[in-house]
């Protein structure tokens, strides 16, 4: 029973979606056009970063008829500058270093295809142990709970609509729950995108409990029996002892409920924050077991290298993208396709 975290992770429909009466050509035509048209918005969303780090390692390279230490240095400062981590930068220069030795790497375009290459093994090796980053939701788990934490602003309720959406277009049936009740306005946007989405929405007054609001989402879930129910949670930093108390209660009243629920935890970030972001994970890290990021308004930034240092420093993996405002601009996140893009 997979719903959004498809085998063919480009393809936002699966092929059932598509219509029983057309030929298996005609589908394989779509198909591609919709992995043609999200490689286009794709490369589109990361070009900033894309031209800021080719312009700098242009900017590098030029003149120089050798690799050396000062080389070495420079591009060090380079790919800290765009965000992409401390010890990442490292891990690169150790495989540029190794590659140099080997007599490797000679040219710029060797040298991007070994930063290419640590990007890759970087990407590809990160996650919880038990938790891939594709699995097909198990057919026995009815209502899925899937919850989602981040810091008020990142974009975390319009992930929450856009995912239901997305959802809801692989033909399984979705609910929301409000569980923010600290922000009216977080219930009043789920509001909003659970009509455009058609989707029921469980909330009840500003200031109640949310175990409480989740406690009758599960029970209305179950009685619907809904194959998906999105959870909102607070956003509050500036308390943690509160959130931890709260989401804590929220695991206990989830797994009550629903066996081994919740059966995962997204964490929003926004991409424009950089490093700020990165702490502000490492502070749920504390409170939530995050198993996958979102990491939203990646078309917003010249330092989208920020991926990358998220996914290596929480050893997280990078579940989806926000590319857009529009409701189709929540991606599955594809490593291969990302770093790629970045060199193209």
């Amino acid at each position: 029973m997979a719903f959004w975290r498809r085998k063919n992770k480009k393809d936002k429909f699966s092929t059932s979606t598509l219509g029983l009466d057309k030929s298996i050509e005609e589908l394989q035509k779509q198909e591609e056009a919709i992995e043609k048209e999200f490689g286009v918005r794709f490369n589109k969303a990361i070009s900033k970063t894309r031209d800021s780090i080719n312009n700098k390692l242009d900017t590098v390279f030029a003149n120089r008829k050798q690799i050396d230490e000062q080389f070495l240095d420079e591009l060090e400062e380079m790919l800290i500058s765009t965000d992409i981590g401390v010890s990442t930068t490292f891990q690169i220069l150790d495989a540029v270093r190794k590659g140099v030795s080997r007599q490797e790497i000679n040219d710029l375009e060797a040298l991007k295809v070994a930063i290419k290459n640590a990007l890759h093994e970087i990407l590809n090796n990160t996650g919880i142990e038990g938790v891939a980053a594709e699995t097909d939701v198990p057919i026995d788990i009815k209502p899925y709970v899937l919850m989602v934490v981040g810091v008020n602003g990142v974009g975390k309720t319009t992930t929450i609509g856009k995912l239901a959406q997305r959802i809801k277009d692989e033909g399984s049936q979705v609910m929301i729950c409000a569980a923010d009740t600290f922000r009216a306005a977080a219930s009043e946007q789920l509001e909003i995108w659970s009509k455009r989405a058609d989707v029921p929405l469980i909330q009840q007054k500003q200031g109640t409990d949310p175990a409480a609001v989740l406690f009758d989402a599960l029970k209305s879930a179950k009685a619907r029996e809904a194959d998906v129910l999105i959870v909102d949670t607070a956003g509050r930093l500036h308390n943690k002892s509160n959130l931890m108390a709260e989401l804590e209660k929220m695991k206990r009243v989830a797994s009550r409920e629903v066996p081994e629920a919740p059966h995962e935890t997204l964490l929003v970030i926004d991409a424009v924050t950089g490093q700020n972001g990165l702490e502000q994970a490492r502070q749920f890290m504390k409170t939530a077991d995050v198993t996958g990021i979102v990491l939203t308004k990646l078309d917003g930034t010249a330092k989208g290298g920020i991926a990358v240092a998220i996914s290596k420093e929480l050893n997280l993996p990078i579940r989806y993208v926000g590319i857009g405002e529009g409701v189709d601009d929540l991606m599955v996140f594809d490593a291969e396709e990302y770093v790629n893009g970045l060199f193209n």
